[in-house]
């Protein structure tokens, strides 16, 4: 077992986040979507990855933040499911960090909301936290709107 752990690291709406490189197919500049009617708000479309129709879920839409700026076009991490790859959107990608093990933390007990639900960790770096996203978590989608009790 490895006492070092690498993530490809993400920004999304100024907060740092990673995911293990394990569950990362590959990441790709902004690519041409074609919507999905009746989808669930999540899934922004469906992009073509060299002939593999893949979903791309905006993970903005899946943690309740703000809607993406005009003119900032997402950028994708590819990751592995039990299902296929899925597309995650995200506004910019950052580097591979390689963090120790022992370093890592449950998240804050405040961290609620979908965050709490999807973030299984964190890393404190220089001034700022990195926040460990739950990959399978991310791309199960709740039954239930935002502002629904779930059934």
């Amino acid at each position: 077992m490895s006492d070092e752990v690498q993530l490809c690291t993400f920004l999304l709406a100024g907060h740092l986040f990673g995911v293990d490189v394990n569950h990362v197919h590959e990441v790709l500049l902004h690519q041409p979507m074609a919507p999905v009617p009746l989808a669930h708000p999540v899934v922004r479309g469906l992009i073509n990855l060299r002939g593999k129709v893949v979903t791309a879920l905006d993970l903005r839409r899946r943690l309740e933040l703000p809607e993406r700026p005009a003119g900032l076009p997402p950028m994708n991490v590819v990751v592995g499911t039990a299902d296929g790859p899925v597309s995650l959107l995200v506004d910019e990608i950052g580097d591979i960090l390689t963090a120790p093990a022992g370093a890592f933390e449950r998240p804050p007990g405040t961290l609620g909301g979908p965050a709490g639900e999807l973030v299984h960790g964190v890393y404190k770096l220089d001034g700022r936290l990195l926040l460990v996203l739950d990959t399978t978590r991310a791309v199960t989608l709740p039954t239930h709107g935002p502002n629904e009790e779930p059934h």
